[in-house]
């Protein structure tokens, strides 16, 4: 892994928890590119099947963040492995201190393996504690029992009897009214967590996000090297499905949307979660059935992905659909309200909790 070329914070729970989130980024990205060596993916012998992408927010004086990216060469449609850490020590009157997050989000080939979103970030106020904001939640194209089984028993042995409300808040967030189903087939959702931790042993944040990950890896070596040749059927599935994967992050997530609205320094990494294609049509389908004003920011974001090549989205894409978002929500702010989660967190508050990468 590249050195991180930016400023740090004063916090020292910041530091520790930048010190968990490095950690556990390491662990997924051995494991993703297990993956690549065991089917022969990462080409010559010796050869990274991963690179990794750096970005300074205020030229690295106020920090910034860096993406671990898998491709096709390593089995998966995109995978991006997302750190960073933004802090406003040198600006009395921010509120906000700092900023430590990892947001992991795959999208494997095989459309048998499911998609996993995972995101862990530390919120330091500069008065009063700071909060983890926690998520995992699995993202089948097609639901397979077995994995579902495996992964939500594995959370909630980590969650405890925490597990109900995890799951009920995550239920909540990846909900789409307007389309009356739910991204994903397993949520598990903390906001403004404080865990009661003592002595010196793994943090909760920590086992939370280990266990996501050892749980999508297990399902991930199930899936990825079955040896079958997927049927027509299943690859039409799985973009229809990254189609409403991308329909949830762009009208909903208040991570995402709060991440683009801050500053336009990493546009490409806040819509790193985004698959590279959809089905605009099936997306156009849906502009009836979203309520005002998101209606015609559904209908623009379909403006930009009619352009050829049709439905992929590359980097000046995703550009474009920042602006979109931008300038949506300048004339509709009333619409913000509209998106998942908790409008009176931290995140939503400070609307700096999210300079690193989507919360989708």
């Amino acid at each position: 892994m590249q050195p991180l070329n930016f400023s740090v914070p004063e916090s020292a729970p910041a530091m520790r928890a930048r010190e968990l989130l490095l950690r556990l980024r390491e662990t997924f990205a051995v494991r993703l590119a297990a993956f690549a060596e065991a089917e022969g993916r990462a080409g010559q012998r010796g050869a990274s099947p991963s690179k990794v992408v750096e970005w300074l927010r205020d030229e690295g004086r106020h920090g910034g963040g860096n993406r671990q990216l898998f491709g096709a060469d390593a089995g998966f449609v995109s995978a991006s492995l997302n750190f960073s850490q933004v802090h406003y020590d040198d600006i009395p009157e921010k509120a906000l201190g700092s900023a430590t997050a990892l947001s992991c989000i795959v999208h494997p080939q095989p459309p048998a393996a499911p998609s996993l979103h995972l995101h862990l970030s530390w919120t330091q106020m500069k008065r009063g504690a700071g909060s983890w904001r926690l998520m995992a939640d699995l993202n089948p194209s097609t639901e397979i029992t077995e994995d579902t089984t495996s992964f939500v028993r594995r959370m909630d042995a980590v969650c405890g009897a925490l597990s109900g409300e995890a799951t009920q808040r995550g239920d909540d967030y990846f909900f789409i009214p307007s389309l009356n189903r739910t991204r994903g087939v397993a949520h598990y959702y903390f906001e403004r967590f404080v865990p009661a931790e003592s002595g010196e042993g793994p943090s909760f944040a920590g086992n939370f996000g280990a266990a996501a990950i050892d749980a999508y890896a297990d399902i991930l070596a199930r899936r990825m090297g079955d040896g079958r040749s997927p049927a027509a059927a299943e690859f039409a599935a799985q973009r229809a499905y990254h189609t409403l994967y991308l329909y949830q992050v762009l009208t909903l997530d208040r991570g995402t949307t709060s991440g683009l609205l801050v500053h336009d320094q990493n546009d490409e990494g806040i819509l790193a979660s985004l698959p590279p294609s959809v089905d605009v049509a099936i997306l156009e389908s849906w502009i009836p059935r979203t309520p005002k004003p998101q209606d015609a920011l559904v209908f623009n974001i379909c403006e930009v992905l009619r352009t050829a090549p049709v439905g992929e989205l590359d980097t000046d894409k995703k550009s474009l659909l920042a602006g979109v978002l931008r300038a949506h929500y300048a004339a509709h702010p009333e619409a913000l309200a509209m998106q998942a989660g908790d409008p009176a967190s931290p995140l939503a508050a400070s609307r700096h909790t999210s300079d690193d990468t989507s919360g989708g």
